[in-house]
């Protein structure tokens, strides 16, 4: 019985890892917001005149992470990209995500008029 509980076990976790494999597929026009992110951090790499190996370093994480980003690829976390700004200073700039939501308010005050 013990046998059939690993075996399970062992089958669900390589479920999941096959799951987080899975490339993650944005339509185009998303995907060029994420380059233009990416495109937009090389330029501060590139201005303060700093290799990726001196990014990686300071933000924690590989190299190719780091040129990954720089593409705006979708399937590094945002953490990633949270550490690598922060290298150049520009960790508030994160703040700056979802911070005007004028369809969510209208929405919100909809309700409050009810």
């Amino acid at each position: 019985m013990l046998d059939i509980f690993n075996n399970l076990n062992k089958f669900a976790d390589n479920i999941q890892q096959n799951m987080d494999r899975r490339k993650k597929i944005l339509f185009p026009k998303y995907q060029k917001i994420l380059e233009k992110l990416g495109e937009n951090i090389k330029l501060a790499r590139k201005r303060r005149k700093l290799t990726t190996i001196q990014v990686a370093e300071r933000a924690d994480i590989n190299r190719s992470t780091l040129t990954e980003i720089e593409k705006g690829n979708p399937s590094v976390s945002m953490g990633a990209y949270f550490n690598t700004l922060r290298v150049f200073g520009l960790q508030d700039d994160f703040l700056k995500l979802a911070a005007d939501d004028e369809y969510g308010r209208k929405l919100q005050d909809i309700d409050l008029v009810k």
